[in-house]
């Protein structure tokens, strides 16, 4: 049942079994004429910065300045979008505005399935600010990296601030796949961010000892 505004419960098991993601490359294919600075982030960006799939992926997130989130939904315009969070669902206009939902998940309206997951980052002009710790700021020319093919992702050391926070199986497998590749600069800047917003991160001994 919904409550006054419009939110509803959502379980896993629904969520689940509701996603049907799409692939970066097809996202991609749908946003080549956005201007919007978005990027793949999540276990997918994880994927695009090593240069293969190494899992399956239960659903695909972008990230976006939240100010943009318009021009990534003016390019789906036969799809519909929800509000999600804290194990809800709420129909975009009754909860668009509220800063502590940055979650929208792009719905089939005819067969329900969810496509795409995004991401609205708050962000002050052309720098983005982060969800964790507004002190952690970067320019998004710089958060941003791109494929040989095109596709945009996150970079490696704030996709994997953002999982530490849940540390699953697959994120602690994401996390030792990815460290070995990272240079001296970014196991560095994960190690500050670690430090700053888990200080006792079972993570920090391994990018101090990379």
């Amino acid at each position: 049942m919904s409550s006054p505004d419009g939110a509803r419960p959502i379980t896993a098991t629904e969520a689940d079994r509701r996603w049907d993601p799409w692939t970066p490359s097809v996202v991609a294919a749908r946003l080549s004429a956005c201007t919007a600075p978005w990027a793949v982030a999540g276990g997918w960006a994880v994927d695009l910065f090593a240069g293969g799939i190494s899992r399956a992926h239960a659903d695909i997130e972008i990230a976006v300045p939240r100010a943009d989130f318009p021009e990534i939904a003016a390019a789906f315009p036969e799809y519909e979008w929800d509000i999600v969070g804290d194990g809800h669902l709420w129909p975009f206009a009754n909860a668009a505005d509220r800063t502590d939902l940055h979650q929208a998940w792009l719905r089939d309206p005819f067969t329900g399935a969810f496509h795409l997951d995004v991401f609205r980052e708050p962000h002050r002009g052309d720098t983005w600010i982060c969800r964790r710790d507004p002190t952690i700021t970067l320019p998004y020319a710089e958060l941003i990296r791109t494929t040989p093919s095109g596709i945009p992702y996150v970079i490696p050391e704030v996709v994997l601030l953002f999982k530490a926070k849940a540390t699953r199986a697959k994120d602690d497998a994401d996390f030792h796949r990815v460290l070995p590749l990272l240079s001296e600069d970014r196991r560095a800047r994960l190690s500050t961010w670690l430090a700053q917003v888990h200080p006792e991160h079972p993570w920090l001994s391994r990018t101090a000892a990379a």
